[in-house]
């Protein structure tokens, strides 16, 4: 729920006018590549992940409920890296 809620917060900033539901397509919406960029850099800080050119998918960023889905398997990814 943490990574819903500050994702949520992150787009705020951009959706200020705009309801739209964690399902919803926000690429359907205004937004531009420059608001995907900053949304790539926002994932990657926050959250401390990499995200690498192959996964510069629309598929992985279309919703907020994707997003979440992307971000909780990178981060499974690399508490799986660390145990080995």
């Amino acid at each position: 729920m943490e990574v819903k809620r500050k994702i949520r917060m992150f787009m705020k900033r951009f959706f200020r006018n705009e309801e739209f539901t964690d399902d919803d397509n926000i690429f359907e919406n205004a937004v531009n590549s420059l608001f995907a960029m900053q949304l790539v850099l926002f994932i990657e800080n926050e959250f401390d992940i990499e995200v690498d050119n192959d996964e510069l998918d629309l598929e992985n960023f279309s919703s907020v409920n994707a997003i979440v889905k992307y971000v909780e398997s990178k981060v499974v990814d690399l508490k799986e890296e660390s145990v080995i």
